[in-house]
């Protein structure tokens, strides 16, 4: 078997094997925090801030919904991590944007943070954080979703089908999902461009 048919036969396994029932309740979650005119934070590093940046514009844009970044103000994680170190740089972002039980948080990661092994620290304080002031979690995240499994009241858990392609699964994923979320009728506001055009 060719690696392309391997790399797309795995992809769709992963398909057939998502969590329907928890990416309904990621996207209840996001509605009702909405409603309660609640903010959306997301968080994420590596692919997952380049992810998080584009699903802020999807929420903003499509969904109608108050939606950040952090990783988005370059500036200030630079001179947060250069000041107090990368652990930090989120739960204090979070606590100068006055976070609270109004708000959500939501995670992309591969691992989803593990204070543990010392992997992605920034996030595993910040969802610590989120939860001491009453704040919405949710996540999107693959393996067993580490920290952020354990604390979100919504999570979708990307299968793995290949202990080999974790990451680049998860993070593929990552995209399909939050676009399937500001598609959701609870969600979704706006019709995207090209559909309006129709």
């Amino acid at each position: 078997m060719s690696f392309v048919r391997q790399y797309l036969e795995e992809t769709a396994r992963i398909v057939e094997q998502l969590d329907q029932a928890a990416i309904e309740r990621l996207a209840a979650l996001l509605a009702q925090v909405r409603e309660a005119g609640g903010r959306l934070f997301i968080l994420g590093v590596g692919g997952g801030a380049a992810h998080a940046s584009h699903a802020v514009n999807d929420f903003r844009k499509i969904a109608g919904m108050e939606a950040y970044a952090p990783t988005d103000n370059v500036s200030e994680l630079t001179a947060r991590t250069n000041d107090e170190g990368w652990a930090t740089v989120f739960e204090a972002w979070l606590r100068t944007s006055r976070l609270g039980s109004r708000d959500a948080v939501l995670v992309f990661s591969v691992g989803g943070g593990d204070a543990a092994r010392g992997v992605s620290p920034n996030l595993v304080r910040a969802l610590d954080y989120a939860r001491g002031v009453g704040a919405r979690i949710g996540g999107i995240v693959g393996r067993d979703g580490g920290h952020t499994a354990r604390l979100a009241e919504a999570c979708v858990l990307v299968p793995v089908v290949n202990p080999e392609h974790v990451t680049p699964h998860t993070e593929a994923f990552q995209a399909v999902i939050w676009h399937l979320l500001v598609s959701h009728p609870l969600l979704k506001r706006e019709a995207t461009r090209w559909e309006s055009l129709r």
